[in-house]
């Protein structure tokens, strides 16, 4: 395997996904205490990642399954989930305890995977042309250094959550933190992307 490739997936990964530390993070410390919130969390995290993945490789190789026009719309799924993470956070700010013990809840494996596609449209503009230059070998390496980073990935923001002073602020700010970060990441991809003539 060449240690070049090696590297400069790490770093590629690293440098495009440091956005999803926070996301992760907010997602972990929204499931504090929920049955199955990790095992969600990973899946969702690995579906929408592989979705970029899929979405980068075939545009890379020739084929796309996205317009390159369509790309900054992305923008409307955190939106979406943000506003109604926020409508649910208005709705119980009243409640004693908004975080039972074992109950099952917290983030769905789907929403994840949505907020991690729909957060991936620059990743996909950077893979492709390292994917169409690599090959179809420092391709295959590419993807599987970032599989085995995702796991990484998911599991620093399990950590940041479970930190004493982080995860105070984020059991005590996260129902707020969460929709804020996803409407404003929903609102940066539509205008960066220049949606709706944005």
């Amino acid at each position: 395997m060449n240690l070049g490739v090696l590297t400069s997936a790490v770093g590629l990964f690293a440098v495009t996904n440091v956005d999803d530390l926070l996301v992760l993070a907010l997602f972990f410390a929204q499931g504090a205490g929920r049955r199955g919130t990790a095992r969600r969390i990973a899946v969702g995290q690995y579906l929408g990642f592989l979705a970029i993945l899929v979405a980068a490789g075939a545009a890379a190789f020739g084929a796309t399954f996205l317009p390159e026009a369509a790309i900054p719309y992305l923008g409307l799924l955190p939106l979406a989930l943000g506003i109604k993470a926020a409508v649910s956070a208005w709705r119980h700010r009243h409640d004693a305890d908004d975080s039972p013990a074992g109950g099952d809840g917290g983030p769905r494996a789907l929403e994840v995977a949505a907020v991690t596609f729909a957060n991936g449209g620059d990743n996909i503009g950077v893979y492709v042309p390292v994917f169409a230059t690599a090959g179809a070998g420092g391709t295959s390496v590419y993807v599987g250094v970032f599989l085995v980073l995702v796991a990484v990935w998911v599991a620093a923001g399990r950590w940041f959550a479970t930190r004493p002073a982080i995860a105070t602020v984020l059991s005590r700010w996260g129902h707020v933190l969460l929709p804020v970060v996803l409407i404003v990441l929903g609102v940066f991809i539509l205008v960066d992307g220049g949606a709706f003539g944005l």
